[in-house]
């Protein structure tokens, strides 16, 4: 009767009966791949997971938000490829078990890579086609645990190898973003401290570098800033994060195999319709053996040895940004290294650098390196706070007399009057308006007001320019926005202030920090300075017309930092902190701000905000700021060097190694740490910001 009833129903639905009879069976979306009516599914408020069996065992997932779009499709659940066998092994599962864990609702594969040789069998390869290997290379389970109430998505890879190989590679999670579904498309793509992509770009694109440093796919470990990455498309983004200090495999005394970030979009790995985000061995222990998703020089699994990846994948509404902020959510910004000296130890250090070394007779102080470098009367503000405060020492009874010596009464020059610094901010004020466009943007000017060295006509004379003259970009509109509204504010001069608002109003559709290091970095480079600076003029618009938007951006523009800071340190080099200035190269060649780090720019970044009294921890108090500037001032303490350190070397200014061994720099900090090294070089930088960032600290610890 049911079966007469049914088949009435099929017939009034215009549904086959198959249909009904497999009513529950999910379709997958992916169509690349066999498929035998099996499936499973996790699934929550926040993420769905949907695993399908293909024709020899379960094998793969999509990847969907919680109204059905398909973010991505975890291609396999592992792959292997040995030497000597052209044909990659996938690892499939004959059955798989849904299982309710204290972490949540899990499902646990029993996997084993594929013998070429038993599906050939039979086949009319069988003949002219002959695999040694008849066994699986690899067994052991992928455990994929959904976490209540959560988007985050938990993955375990315990394999084992069942005998002795030779191994080009070995893949863990392995996403491709966009894959029969919006394919190629993105908002951005960040892989921290190395790249961020928006809209067409390629990630490893020729935009902010040139070859060879502009292949990016597989980096060295070190260089990746914040172990995640993420791509966003129309307003949700995916996250693939994983421990960078975990061991994914290693026998005896063999060197330790760590999970190796791949990262494209567009796929060009696989010169596919999709972006891809993956996991994998070997790791690049060393540059020359970045992006080989092959390993050139193969490794070796014994018998018996243990393969354990382990990641975390989610979905977050927004962009990359938020992705990145989801993780530091989750995971808590980690805890500031321990500094070289103490707080007041630092500053008392640095005192004396002023008084001796940094202090040149008849000029002033500065770090004179080169030989356009000068010393001047200009007096760090540190340095008059460190003086009130220890009156009575001999350092600043000499630093005393040292001032008064350069000050304008004694080169006969009168202090500038109220009325006369009135004028001037008017004028300097009449002066940007002047070039502001109706639009409140401003115009680079690459052979005009922004031109600071020759770096531009060097990159224009052996390739091409690293910005076009006309152009803009959030800083180069940020900073003369800026600053009309400090004249605005101190002149009440309302057409200023509404200038500045004009220039920021420009800049809120603004999504990737851009323009910060315009003399030396292509123009539209993720830049660290930029987001500061941004963030900065975005609250002091908000402090001055009271509009939540301007602050809703202000917090925006201070999370866009979290993409260029060391949040994690391998073990053998210290980083912790450790910041990049813009994910680009200087003159297209001579200097990779992927590989090294430089620290005065977010230094610069928090002092101005203190100066302002912006509060960050205060204003956005999903992230701990306060840990987060305890953090790069550390960091900042640790690059302060001594010559008996022995750890710094000149590029660009070799004839300074002489006076560095001689302490002429002692207690500056250089411009730049290689992060695959941990060596030292570049020029030195007066360390008058590192003492402003620790009095800023030294007063929020007092409770000021």
């Amino acid at each position: 009767m049911k079966r007469i009833f049914f088949l009435f129903l099929s017939v009034i639905l215009c549904c086959p009966i198959t249909e009904l009879n497999c009513q529950h069976t999910l379709i997958p979306k992916f169509k690349q791949s066999s498929f035998v009516d099996e499936s499973e599914t996790l699934r929550n408020e926040h993420i769905t997971l949907n695993f399908f069996k293909r024709i020899k065992g379960w094998g793969w997932g999509e990847i969907e938000t919680p109204g059905g779009k398909l973010m991505a499709v975890m291609d396999h659940l592992g792959e292997l490829k040995i030497i000597n066998q052209d044909i990659p092994m996938r690892l499939e599962a004959e059955s798989v078990a849904k299982k309710n864990t204290e972490n949540g609702e899990t499902l646990v594969f029993e996997v084993k890579s594929v013998v070429v040789r038993d599906m050939l069998n039979g086949t009319s390869f069988d003949n002219w086609m002959h695999y040694p290997y008849t066994e699986p290379a690899v067994r052991g389970t992928v455990s994929v645990t959904l976490e209540s109430g959560s988007s985050f998505v938990r993955l375990a890879y315990d394999l084992t190898a069942t005998g002795n190989y030779t191994v080009h590679y070995l893949r863990g999670p392995w996403l491709k973003v966009g894959e029969s579904s919006f394919g190629i498309e993105k908002d951005d793509a960040i892989l921290p401290g190395v790249d961020w992509a928006i809209d067409k770009e390629w990630t490893s694109g020729s935009d902010f570098f040139k070859n060879p440093w502009a292949l990016r796919v597989a980096p060295h470990p070190n260089k990746v800033a914040v172990p995640v990455m993420a791509i966003s498309h129309r307003g949700d983004a995916i996250g693939l994060a994983w421990d960078p200090n975990t061991v994914v495999s290693r026998w005896f005394n063999y060197r330790a195999q760590y999970a190796q970030p791949v990262f494209a979009s567009p796929n060009f790995v696989d010169r596919m319709n999709n972006q891809l985000m993956g996991l994998m061995i070997p790791d690049a222990s060393v540059e020359n053996h970045e992006n080989e998703i092959n390993a050139n020089i193969p490794f070796e699994l014994k018998i018996g040895q243990k393969i354990e990846f382990t990641a975390e994948l989610w979905l977050s509404k927004g962009n990359s940004v938020n992705v990145v902020v989801d993780w530091v959510k989750r995971h808590g910004l980690p805890e500031p290294s321990v500094p070289k000296w103490e707080y007041r130890k630092a500053i008392d250090l640095m005192a004396q650098a002023y008084n001796t070394n940094l202090w040149h007779e008849g000029k002033g102080f500065g770090v004179v390196q080169r030989s356009i470098d000068e010393a001047g009367p200009h007096i760090p503000g540190f340095l008059r706070r460190y003086m009130n405060e220890n009156k009575k020492t001999k350092v600043v009874k000499e630093l005393q007399a040292k001032i008064e010596s350069i000050t304008p009464e004694s080169r006969g020059q009168k202090p500038e009057s109220a009325d006369d610094k009135r004028k001037r901010l008017i004028k300097k004020g009449e002066d940007i308006l002047s070039i502001q466009r109706a639009d409140g943007s401003f115009a680079f000017e690459p052979d005009g007001r922004h031109y600071r060295k020759d770096d531009f006509k060097v990159a224009t004379s052996f390739v091409e320019p690293m910005g076009l003259d006309g152009a803009t970009a959030l800083d180069i509109t940020i900073l003369p926005g800026m600053e009309l509204l400090d004249i605005g504010r101190e002149t009440g001069e309302q057409r200023f202030l509404d200038a500045a608002r004009k220039a920021i109003d420009f800049c809120m559709p603004m999504k990737r920090p851009e323009g910060g290091d315009f003399w030396e970095t292509p123009l539209h480079a993720a830049n660290l300075l930029a987001a500061g600076h941004a963030a900065i003029a975005c609250y002091k618009v908000y402090q001055q017309f009271g509009e939540e938007k301007y602050k809703e951006k202000a917090v925006y523009w201070i999370r866009t930092l979290l993409p260029f800071t060391h949040l994690w340190e391998p073990e053998q080099i210290q980083m912790l902190y450790y910041t990049k200035p813009v994910l680009s190269s200087s003159d297209w060649y001579f200097a990779n701000w992927v590989r090294d780090h430089v620290q005065w720019e977010v230094l610069a970044v928090f002092a101005q905000s203190a100066a302002n009294n912006i509060r960050w921890d205060e204003i956005d108090t999903e992230i701990d700021w306060m840990k987060f500037h305890r953090g790069i001032t550390h960091a900042a303490i640790c690059w302060m060097n001594v010559h008996t350190d022995n750890n710094w070397r000149p590029h660009n200014i070799p004839e300074t190694y002489k006076r560095y061994k001689e302490g002429a720099f002692d207690y500056c900090f250089p411009d730049t740490h290689n992060s695959v090294t941990g060596n030292y070089g570049g020029m030195f930088i007066s360390p008058a910001a590192i003492a402003d960032n620790i009095y800023v600290l030294i007063d929020r610890d007092a409770g000021k």
